[in-house]
């Protein structure tokens, strides 16, 4: 989960390897450093923390160089110290290395080279292919390349790996396996990085890489090898979107931000996916009407954020489409015997496309003959070219940990999906589903709504700010929406959360509520005509009130709410579209406990953005 950039070109290499660092320092902040390609030495400066402990510690005299690498680390073997911070060296200080992922076999390694007489100043993974490389490299008569191709052979795990060396600085050679890196192609500069923001500033030119590519980058170009040795024709494409949607545009947080970009975000996902006839448009699904027809079973497998949107999307696509769905774990799919086949469709949803765990599990699922179908955020990432289709959500770069505006357009994919299964089916009609779209098409200035109103939220949020725990129920597919608030919570206040469905709190859970301490309950009130179910709900909320909770109820607008200290109101929606209104309030409370209790919002500590290990 860790960000790596690297450059080679005229300008003083500094500038845009610290430029890179900031804008990735989303996937880590534990520690950052960077290695200067200076002729016959390599100079290196690496600290613990965040970015600005890094830029703190350089001298004002700076040599002039024109190629290095930088990194970013979010702490896997070894604590977050200088020492422990990347780059490695080899024991000569003239090959670095900075490190994505998990070296698996690196004791065997370690072991291995320390018999030969390599000392080791780290409790890294990485520092294993610091000495590789250098060894290896000597065996090939100084060739980098080579070294690297070798290297990879031998390590077994998931990685992203860059190295420089001192004999030859301006030439930086780069891998990935199940880790992501991307090259940026300048004129008469290259840049590599693990996520395009790292350079947008200078190019809109951007490689993929594939599985166990070898990429060798000078100023003048870039080569890439495969594993067997024989050159890959590089996969150029066009950056979309510029170096503005990662700047914060006057608000004090990129994850504020965020929050108030969720109108535009479920807009530009809504757009153009109904047809003049009435038909939803989803050619991205690659699936017949016969194809479709014989699906058996959906299993939606995620992580964090993204598995409540697999929750709703159970919900939804079986009310609709009437097909079971099945919502797994990603990273505890593979360890059982999950009963799939051809007639399964297997959707994974992960923002960035890189999620380990996600990926690991797309991999069992194909293997046993299923059709997966990505739901991402991010364009040509691991995730999407692995799978059989992709279907791209439109929010644009999120560069808060704490995921928002990706949640609500997985939300909208899935709810697309689910109207598309449904028509080809004939479970519902095109009237029908052109009503839901067209509901869904008022969803943008409903947000909009709800957060013009959110001051006074904002001040109540304030009131809880010393409390030590926050309880959230919800009934039906609210129930997913609380797992969300209270992760959430989690995520930004550091205090003791937990989401449950209403009827289950007082099978145990209710014990918690403190009477003196008055437990805040967060409490949505289910929309649509199901009175039942309203009346169930507000039962629970009695239950929590009559036990001392100070409750705070999220409701439609004319829903009658008995026993709230506080309501807030949402706009009416029928009830499958619910979550998207219903998550912004909790979005707003989560991050408004966090700036109360002095919390860095954008980056959580322990946190990372780009899960790329499991």
């Amino acid at each position: 989960m860790c960000g790596i950039v690297g450059y080679t070109g005229p300008q003083s290499a500094i500038t845009p390897l610290i430029e890179g660092l900031r804008r990735l320092e989303y996937r880590g902040y534990d520690s950052a450093g960077i290695a200067l390609g200076t002729s016959g030495a390599l100079f290196i400066e690496k600290r613990a923390g965040k970015l600005t402990n890094l830029e703190g510690s350089l001298p004002a005299n700076m040599p002039v160089v024109h190629s290095g690498i930088g990194h970013t680390r979010w702490a896997t073997h070894g604590g977050p110290t200088d020492r422990n911070a990347h780059p490695h060296t080899d024991n000569e200080g003239k090959l670095a290395v900075i490190h994505n992922g998990i070296i698996e076999n690196y004791s065997e390694l370690k072991a291995e080279l320390q018999s030969r007489g390599h000392e080791f100043s780290s409790d890294t993974d990485t520092e294993s292919v610091a000495h590789l490389l250098s060894e290896l490299r000597k065996s090939h008569g100084g060739d980098l390349t080579a070294a690297m191709l070798d290297a990879v052979k031998r390590l077994r795990g998931s990685f992203t790996l860059v190295a420089v060396h001192a004999d030859a600085p301006e030439v930086i050679v780069g891998v990935r396996r199940n880790s992501p890196l991307v090259v940026g192609l300048g004129d008469g500069e290259n840049f590599m990085a693990s996520d395009v923001a790292a350079f947008i500033d200078y190019t809109k030119r951007a490689v993929e890489l594939g599985q166990d590519e070898i990429i060798t980058m000078t100023p003048a170009g870039i080569s890439i090898i495969g594993l067997d040795g024989k050159a890959v024709v590089p996969k150029e494409y066009a950056i979309t979107w510029d170096s503005a949607s990662a700047q914060k545009g006057g608000y004090s947080h990129f994850m504020l931000k965020e929050i108030f970009e969720q109108p535009k975000a479920v807009a530009d996902t809504l757009i153009g996916r109904l047809t003049d006839n009435g038909k939803i448009e989803l050619d991205e699904l690659h699936m017949s009407e016969a194809e479709i027809k014989a699906l058996k079973k959906i299993v939606v497998i995620a992580c964090g954020t993204a598995y409540h949107a697999g929750m709703i999307a159970k919900y939804v696509i079986e009310k609709w489409a009437k097909i079971s769905v099945e919502v797994e774990i990603a990273s505890e799919y593979r360890y059982r015997d999950p009963i799939i086949d051809s007639n399964t469709l297997v959707i994974a949803i992960s923002q960035s496309g890189e999620t380990m765990d996600t990926l690991m599990a797309i991999r069992h699922a194909k293997a046993a003959g299923a059709r997966v179908l990505a739901i991402c955020n991010t364009n040509s990432s691991t995730i999407p070219r692995e799978s059989d289709a992709v279907l791209y959500t439109h929010a644009g770069p999120e560069i808060a940990v704490a995921s928002t505006k990706a949640l609500l357009t997985q939300i909208v994919a899935v709810d697309l999906i689910g109207l598309h299964l449904a028509q080809v089916r004939g479970e519902l009609t095109d009237k029908q589903v052109r009503d839901l779209y067209n509901e869904m098409l008022e969803l943008p200035g409903k947000i909009e709504q709800i957060l013009e109103t959110v001051e006074p939220l904002r001040a109540l949020t304030r009131t809880f700010a010393k409390s030590e725990t926050v309880l959230f129920i919800g009934r039906n597919i609210g129930y997913p929406v609380v797992l969300e608030g209270a992760l959430k919570l989690k995520e930004l206040a550091y205090i003791h959360a937990e989401g449950f469905a209403g009827g289950e709190l007082k099978h145990g859970s209710i014990a918690l509520i403190d009477a003196e301490k008055g437990t805040p309950v967060i409490a949505i009130l289910p929309s649509g005509s199901d009175h039942s179910l309203d009346e169930k709900m507000l039962s629970n909320i009695q239950e929590v009130k009559a036990r001392g909770a100070r409750v705070i109820v999220i409701a439609h607008e004319g829903a009658e709410v008995v026993g709230a200290e506080h309501i807030i109101r949402i706009p009416a929606c029928s009830p499958l579209f619910q979550p998207i209104l219903a998550t912004v309030p909790l979005q707003v409370f989560a991050y408004e406990m966090a700036i109360a209790r002095g919390n860095d919002v954008d980056q959580p500590r322990n946190l990372a953005k780009s899960v790329t290990v499991e």
